[in-house]
């Protein structure tokens, strides 16, 4: 029972974390977007030192929006019952791991193996890793035409 009440307590965090980030990345990515439009005057320095700034707010943005994924990934396998399994040995993961990091998919053995032996959990993940492919044989390389990568930017 005291398992399910901090799983349900994690969920909560994860909820709220999950809003957090949203909102805080709404407000980067606005804010990029004006930085990018904004005119350009000034000297150089000045033109160094807001390209240093977007740089930073760029890489914040995509740190945020890793953990935005990785969120809700975990709020998706608690949603199926799979929260707290380890997705490489199915054991559970205990409370204290999941406190520490809410959406730590791996025990810590296998996160320090992992992390040691470095893809080591391709074929010894108990999740469907094939359904990643775009279909056919993931192994097998295919044309891709640069018709196939345009993108309107005009929008």
């Amino acid at each position: 029972m005291a398992r399910q009440d901090a799983l349900l307590r994690l969920h909560k965090t994860l909820i709220t974390r999950r809003t957090e980030l949203r909102k805080r990345l709404g407000v980067e990515l606005e804010d990029l977007a004006h930085v990018k439009h904004s005119s350009a005057s000034g000297d150089a320095a000045d033109a160094a030192f807001d390209a240093s700034g977007e740089e930073i707010a760029s890489t914040l943005a995509e740190l945020e929006s890793k953990e935005l994924a990785q969120i809700e990934r975990a709020l998706r396998r608690l949603k199926a019952g799979v929260y707290g399994k380890c997705e490489a040995c199915s054991l559970t993961i205990p409370v204290a791991r999941l406190n520490a990091l809410p959406y730590s998919t791996l025990c810590v053995k296998c996160q320090r193996e992992m992390e040691a032996e470095g893809g080591w959990l391709y074929g010894r993940s108990a999740e469907d890793w094939g359904r990643l492919s775009d279909g056919g044989n993931p192994m097998e390389e295919r044309d891709v035409r640069l018709s196939d990568l345009e993108i309107d930017m005009s929008k």
